[in-house]
């Protein structure tokens, strides 16, 4: 009897035990930023491991722990249906925040939303002997929307979201505070509005943004410049990306850098296993103004710290518990993913310091909902089976016959896609989107490019297979593709010059320039092929017409 009660007790022990331990591993990182908050000395990255927990917290703080962002609206950034959601919960916004930004989009008369969106007085001036401006300055690249309704305006009408009145009593912003976050008063006129809100509002049925549009200059310098408050994973997707939240309530996603501009795909990799660029999201983003279709969200490069911009600011213990030392005396993470998320593949900084890209968000789906459209040539994902397109020579026909392709621009719009893709090698193309509130007669949003710029001595002609396949282009399409063509302009020129412009330049190196242009050689190729197949008048698509609607198929 004594021998099982004293079992008994010692069994009592144990679980007293691993429940204290349970206890402090989950207080540990408060406890040691307590006891390091009275030293204000600098540390080395090799004496970082003293004061892992150590978090920026506001006076009289408890937690140390960021406070939630209560005007963090209207943004989402993704390729799937669940785009809103991050790997934590403190991110989610009420719907009083909502109602308050509706409220004040409602009040915006037309003027005022052009206003806000383009100041005609701002207009980047021609930089003499400038190839890029010189093309856009050329009448394809001049051409006029047509004239906008509220129809096509994408927070002009939104009627159909309602929120509760009294969930509505949140201050509203008036400008900024003394230490550069949006304070907290009354009524704001739409010049005040943060850029990132302004470039939402700018949104329509034709455009992501307009041409020359200052305010996207000004949105990707606050990308560029401005305070990191929070950063937390994104859920979903098979790498690690990161949500990171500004002083002025933007935020855009952050890809960080997993190869040099040196490196190519290794020629055993399959598509969907390759690594997402960092460098490749922002050359996208230039290659897609160049093109002129606007459809690429904006994207920069930044250098960010990543102890004092990402570790010292997270909310998410799943990220911030992934922090080491490389034995190299670097700072290293790898937070949690499908792919490439492990102590043998982290990302490491020097010692601290790490590129990446950082995409700007798109409305929010509670206020500006997207349809996910799975691509007619979407790949088969398999390392032995083919999609139909790749054994059907006739696929084609058979889309033609499937709404929304069978009318519209949307087929026609696929083929910009494909010409986008190939000039830059991308073969992850497997969705993509639209604003649901235009319906079928909008363009397509060109999303999550990372996989771009992955080889630059080999040319992946199945890209190819939609336009050579179908046999169809828009007009205007194919006139910049032969402008791009020509020696005086020539878009490996063009894109050198426009990625002069962001912080991490150079962003590609040169064989990635020139791939671009014989791979813009074998589009118009394939396009003269069709013709002479076909028929001008059956491959070309006439879409200059003036016309007040979108143009049909």
């Amino acid at each position: 009897m004594i021998l099982f009660r004293k079992f008994r007790v010692l069994i009592l022990m144990v679980f007293l035990i691993a429940c204290s331990m349970h206890i402090m591993i989950d207080l540990l990182p408060k406890l040691e930023r307590r006891s390091s908050s009275a030293c204000s000395c600098s540390h080395t990255p090799s004496e970082e491991p003293q004061n892992w927990g150590k978090r920026r917290a506001k006076p009289g703080s408890e937690s140390g722990w960021p406070n939630k962002h209560t005007l963090r609206i209207l943004q989402d950034f993704s390729n799937e249906p669940n785009s809103n959601l991050s790997s934590h919960s403190l991110e989610k916004i009420t719907v009083g925040e909502r109602s308050e930004a509706l409220k004040r989009f409602e009040k915006l008369t037309g003027d005022e939303k052009r206003h806000a969106t383009h100041d005609s007085t701002l207009k980047n001036a021609a930089v003499k002997g400038s190839r890029l401006s010189a093309l856009f300055e050329h009448p394809l690249y001049t051409r006029p929307l047509p004239t906008l309704t509220d129809e096509d305006t994408l927070f002009n009408v939104n009627t159909d979201i309602r929120f509760d009145p009294k969930a509505a009593e949140n201050p509203e912003w008036n400008g900024e505070s003394k230490d550069g976050d949006y304070a907290p008063t009354g009524e704001m006129s739409s010049d005040s509005y943060p850029n990132w809100l302004r470039f939402h509002i700018g949104i329509n049925r034709y455009e992501l943004y307009s041409r020359h549009n200052p305010v996207i200059d000004a949105m990707l310098k606050d990308l560029v410049s401005q305070r990191i408050t929070s950063v937390a994973m994104k859920s979903g997707g098979t790498q690690l990306k990161l949500i990171m939240t500004f002083q002025n309530y933007g935020q855009a996603l952050f890809k960080p850098m997993k190869q040099t501009r040196e490196q190519e795909t290794p020629p055993d990799f399959f598509y969907f296993s390759d690594f997402e660029r960092h460098n490749a999201e922002i050359a996208a983003y230039h290659l897609d103004r160049i093109l002129d279709f606007r459809r690429v969200p904006p994207v920069t490069g930044r250098l960010v710290n990543m102890t004092k911009e990402i570790r010292d600011v997270t909310r998410d213990k799943k990220l911030w518990r992934t922090f080491f030392i490389s034995p190299a005396n670097n700072i290293c993470f790898y937070g949690e993913c499908s792919y490439y998320c492990s102590t043998e593949h982290a990302l490491c900084g020097k010692p601290d310091q790490i590129e990446g890209s950082l995409a700007a968000f798109l409305p929010d789906l509670a206020l500006a909902k997207r349809r996910t459209w799975r691509n007619p040539w979407r790949r088969s994902y398999h390392k032995r089976k083919k999609a139909e397109w790749e054994v059907d020579p006739d696929y084609c026909e058979e889309v033609k016959q499937t709404p929304p392709y069978d009318s519209g621009t949307r087929l026609l719009d696929i083929m910009d896609m494909t010409i986008f893709d190939f000039l830059m090698g991308n073969m992850d193309r497997h969705h993509y989107e639209t604003f649901e509130k235009f319906g079928n007669e909008t363009f397509i949003i060109h999303l999550d490019n990372g996989r771009g710029f992955g080889k630059h001595s080999h040319d992946e002609l199945s890209i190819l297979v939609p336009l050579s396949q179908c046999c169809r282009v828009k007009k205007s399409t194919h006139l910049r593709l032969q402008l791009l063509a020509k020696d005086e302009f020539r878009l490996s020129a063009l894109m050198e010059e426009s990625l002069q412009t962001d912080t991490l330049t150079p962003i590609l190196i040169k064989p990635h320039l020139e791939a671009m242009d014989r791979r813009l050689r074998l589009v118009l190729q394939v396009l003269i092929d069709c013709i002479e197949k076909e028929g001008y008048s059956n491959v070309v698509e006439d879409d200059l017409r003036t016309e007040s609607t979108v143009p049909q198929r």
